[in-house]
């Protein structure tokens, strides 16, 4: 029984417009020393006519384009004062901006593609007519040297489920970095294992710390142990090491007068310095009701991922910190919409064949998976992933697989899991739902059909989806339509 597929006519291209003012650091120190050196050279009229012209090109591009020159210009001060042996306050504020703009670069965050989207209820519901839904999408952006980041967009499901887009805003922002986060002690010591460092050297910065501490204290530690006199080579390595652990935590907050459609959340701490991959954002109740944002994604960093996860409740200010545990150590992790049992519930597919659940007390810490699914047909033979977080329905939870099948074609397919007890599948599609038509099939990474979660509305399931990783779409699917096709059993 084939299930009818509603593609709609909405596209999501990659678009080079879209900007970011990012830090650039042109070659080594030496290089930047130079650098500062030839800025420091200039007559006070020439840094100042200097100055005005790139304000004059840039300002109407970025918002508070001189708060970003001052922020760039601080993350030189060292070479400055190590190099060049020239303190900041010796400078006037316009050598500062100036300077700043030297070690600035725009990034097009999304023009190479603009792909891997999840669709999530918007917390504002207000003045909506009936059979309307305000959603958020997100996306994974892509620009210059593959790195990707999150970007938005807002719009209106009407009562056919057709989008009404908001428009997007001209400018775009990155939003500042809070360095206040609380660590959890456990949480910290149990990635610190995970990762076989010496328990002696851990001991050495953890040891006296209380159970729950913020960034400040954990870098006064590690800057405490770097000064001791025997510390050698290989010690100093896994303090690095520590440190890199406790920057992959990190909070942002955007400015309260953007736009969803402005905010982009870009690479910040090192393990994501080639990428945040494949947000999948959930709308998570917890028991006493109240509503949390989660989006699992993996951060990159050329050599290795790290899966992490982030939380919000308004989209402004977000939370980042790494999963924890065997059972999380890969890509496609999709959390439940709420708990199970009593206990947080996550699709995994750890193995990287293979559908699994895991439950956990802790929603940072993942042991012990339970496999659920195999490849069983031709489309999907060669491994079988989940596309966002199970949606619930009357029936079980829907869970929206991908499976890849000849030729690497990626396409969508469903199962349904008990209410009570997800780990038994009670219906599977036997043929794909979705697969890359003609047009679907071409781009950056050919005959790829891929989504990050889908929603329901007016009896519909609403997908969207990647169009070969280069561009997105939408489709709905009548959910009666989907349940009845699945056969009973698995």
């Amino acid at each position: 029984m084939s299930v009818p597929v509603n593609r709609k006519k909405e596209r999501f291209y990659p678009d080079p417009k879209r900007v970011i003012a990012r830090f650039f650091m042109p070659g080594g120190h030496e290089r930047a020393k130079i650098t500062i050196e030839r800025i420091l050279s200039l007559s006070d009229e020439e840094t100042y006519s200097n100055l005005h012209r790139v304000l004059a090109s840039f300002s109407l591009r970025h918002r508070n384009v001189t708060k970003i020159f001052e922020d760039h210009f601080d993350r030189i001060v060292d070479i400055m004062k190590e190099e060049v042996d020239i303190g900041p306050d010796t400078i006037s504020l316009e050598r500062k901006l100036l300077m700043g703009a030297y070690f600035t670069m725009e990034y097009a965050i999304s023009s190479a593609a603009f792909f891997n989207p999840s669709i999530v209820e918007d917390p504002d519901q207000y003045n909506l007519e009936d059979g309307q839904k305000r959603v958020i999408l997100s996306f994974r952006a892509t620009g210059e040297g593959h790195i990707s980041s999150i970007e938005f967009r807002g719009g209106v499901l009407d009562k056919d489920n057709n989008l009404r887009l908001e428009p997007a805003g001209e400018l775009v922002d990155v939003p500042e970095t809070v360095k206040r986060h609380v660590y959890d002690k456990k949480h910290f010591l149990k990635k610190l294992h995970e990762m076989k460092l010496p328990r002696d050297v851990i001991g050495m910065v953890v040891d006296n710390l209380p159970d729950k501490f913020i960034y400040g204290e954990l870098q006064a530690s590690i800057a405490h142990c770097f000064k001791e006199q025997d510390v050698g080579f290989h010690t100093r390595k896994i303090l690095r090491s520590i440190n890199w652990v406790a920057k992959s935590h990190y909070e942002v907050s955007f400015s309260l007068d953007t736009a969803i459609s402005e905010r982009v959340i870009f690479p910040v701490s090192y393990t994501e310095s080639k990428g945040i991959e494949d947000a999948r954002f959930v709308r998570f109740v917890d028991d006493d009701g109240s509503v949390t944002y989660y989006a699992t994604y993996v951060a990159y960093n050329g050599l290795a991922i790290l899966p992490k996860l982030l939380e919000t409740k308004d989209f402004y200010h977000f939370k980042v910190s790494p999963l924890y545990g065997e059972c999380v150590q890969n890509k496609d992790l999709a959390l439940f919409p709420r708990k199970i049992n009593g206990k947080y519930a996550m699709v995994s597919r750890f193995d990287n064949v293979n559908n699994y659940i895991i439950y956990s007390e802790d929603i940072h810490i993942w042991q012990n998976a339970h496999k659920i699914q195999e490849p069983r047909y031709a489309w999907e033979l060669m491994q079988v992933g989940n596309c966002g977080s199970p949606v619930e329905t009357e029936e079980g939870w829907l869970l929206i697989t991908h499976g890849v099948g000849p030729m690497r074609t990626y396409s969508l397919g469903a199962v349904l899991l008990d209410r009570k007890d997800p780990s038994r599948i009670i219906g599977r599609l036997e043929e794909p739902l979705i697969s890359p038509n003609e047009e679907e099939r071409v781009g950056y990474v050919p005959n790829v059909v891929y989504s990050c979660g889908s929603i329901i509305h007016n009896n519909e399931l609403v997908i969207p989806y990647a169009m070969s990783d280069y561009a997105s779409t939408i489709a709905t699917v009548p959910l009666d339509a989907l349940l009845g096709a699945m056969a009973k059993g698995g």
